[in-house]
């Protein structure tokens, strides 16, 4: 007899704990489950080792605009709100010194212009001048010999201190689904997770969806959230939706110093044309705060990094190749810019050349940086679903999802989806009670979450 669920979650990164959260503690759902392919919660993406382990806030990075920035602010504020609420300041979440570096006149007049705009959302903003950056990051304004300063212009704009800005997302994830179970219990409600539980096929049911796992157990549940990267366009596919989608992995690494070589973090300014993260240096929490620089972004085909062959079938089919996928992919080739940065950043994967390389675009950083300063982050890095719109053969960038109306939704979330998790989590929970009858306590939500 296969068990049975008003809601089923399935995912266990951040953004499906953070549902499983929500709805455990704002609404009166009587059942949940979440389902983990894996063995672990939060053991690709949302891993410490495989992102930045930055708080997304909008205030330093210079590819959101104005709009985007003001709910970004909200998004992030909600994860920061739910650690101090519960007490994880300090154990996983921390404040940190932050700043975005402009070089050479162009950048740093774009920051001066980004950075009188911008303090109207974040009022504790502060633009740091070449004298400043000397006490707060003096391995940013020493030359290369370090024999003085560097000659081209800089300015920075970020915080010193007094805002979280860096969090272990995979501890974050484990600690929604314990908060959760607490909440449940306290209730008499049932909230359940099965780990080691792929679910490889949902299909409609008398009673909502019927879910089958790769081992031959049943589930079944009224209402279904996919909340499971890159293979949620895959179940999608599967299903019969979002059939005009496509999925792009894009992977990214990292290069690792033995040294601590930055006091915080030091992002660099967003090239507008390009739909991925800027160079960066942070000191890594999870590594006694060395330096870790990164991320490089390449095209990769499997939607699962570090996990063997099997997931580039997966690819293939959820890349669903054809005539659009093959003229969307040139025009993006076409482009001079972004031709380079990718074959660029496929040279940063090469073994013999790839450190010398990364090396020199990191410099642009910290002058100083040496080959034998830095190392290649073995095991670091994760995988962005990047979805390809194929009806106007554009990249979907930030969150994308499919939301069915008929009691099933798949959200694929690249950057900025674990800063956003409360967020995203607050639309589905809400859509779910709306499709449930169920209620959603909003005003406990609001004096919790929100400022």
């Amino acid at each position: 007899m296969k068990r049975h669920y008003e809601v089923a979650v399935v995912g266990g990164g951040i953004s499906g704990c953070a549902l499983f959260y929500q709805l455990a503690r704002y609404t009166d759902v009587k059942s949940l489950s979440l389902f983990e392919k894996y063995e672990d919660l939060a053991t690709l993406n949302s891993r410490g080792e495989c992102n930045s382990q930055t708080i997304h806030c909008g205030d330093i990075e210079t590819n959101y605009d104005f709009e985007k920035a003001k709910k970004v602010s909200v998004a992030a504020r909600m994860v920061v709100k739910y650690a101090l609420m519960h007490g994880y300041a300090g154990e996983f979440m921390f404040s940190h010194q932050k700043m975005v570096l402009g070089v050479g006149e162009e950048e740093s007049a774009a920051l001066r212009e980004r950075f009188s705009k911008f303090r109207e959302i974040y009022p504790y903003l502060r633009l740091f001048e070449k004298d400043e950056l000397k006490i707060l990051e003096p391995n940013v304004v020493l030359n290369a010999d370090k024999s003085g300063d560097r000659s081209e212009e800089i300015v920075a704009m970020g915080v010193q201190s007094g805002e979280y800005t860096t969090i272990d997302f995979g501890r974050a994830a484990k600690s929604f689904v314990k908060n959760a179970r607490d909440a449940a219990s306290k209730e008499n409600r049932d909230a359940e997770v099965f780990l080691s539980c792929e679910i490889e096929r949902i299909v409609r049911a008398s009673d909502g969806f019927c879910l089958t796992a790769k081992d031959g157990l049943e589930f079944s549940a009224n209402y279904v959230v996919v909340d499971a990267g890159a293979h949620s366009l895959f179940l999608a596919h599967k299903m019969g939706y979002g059939l005009d989608y496509s999925c792009l992995p894009v992977a990214g690494s990292f290069y690792m110093s033995d040294k601590r070589l930055l006091k915080g973090k030091v992002y660099m300014v967003q090239n507008p044309k390009l739909p991925f993260a800027a160079l960066h240096g942070d000191a890594d929490i999870l590594a006694d705060g060395r330096t870790r620089f990164g991320p490089t972004a390449l095209m990769m085909p499997k939607l699962e990094r570090y996990r063997g062959s099997a997931t580039f079938w997966d690819f293939l089919k959820t890349l669903r190749f054809d005539g659009k996928v093959a003229r969307s992919m040139f025009e993006l080739l076409c482009d001079s810019e972004i031709r380079n940065y990718l074959f660029k950043n496929f040279a940063y994967e090469i073994p013999c050349i790839n450190r010398r390389l990364f090396v020199k675009a990191a410099r642009k950083i910290v002058p100083s940086l040496a080959y034998e300063d830095v190392r290649y982050a073995r095991n670091f890095g994760g995988v962005r679903p990047q979805v390809l719109d194929k009806t106007s053969g554009r990249l979907m960038l930030g969150e994308a999802g499919i939301n069915t109306g008929e009691g099933i939704s798949f959200n694929m979330t690249p950057s900025p989806g674990a800063t956003s998790c409360m967020a995203n989590a607050l639309r589905d929970a809400r859509e779910v009670c709306a499709f449930l009858g169920r209620k959603f306590n909003e005003d406990k939500f609001a004096a919790e979450l929100l400022d």
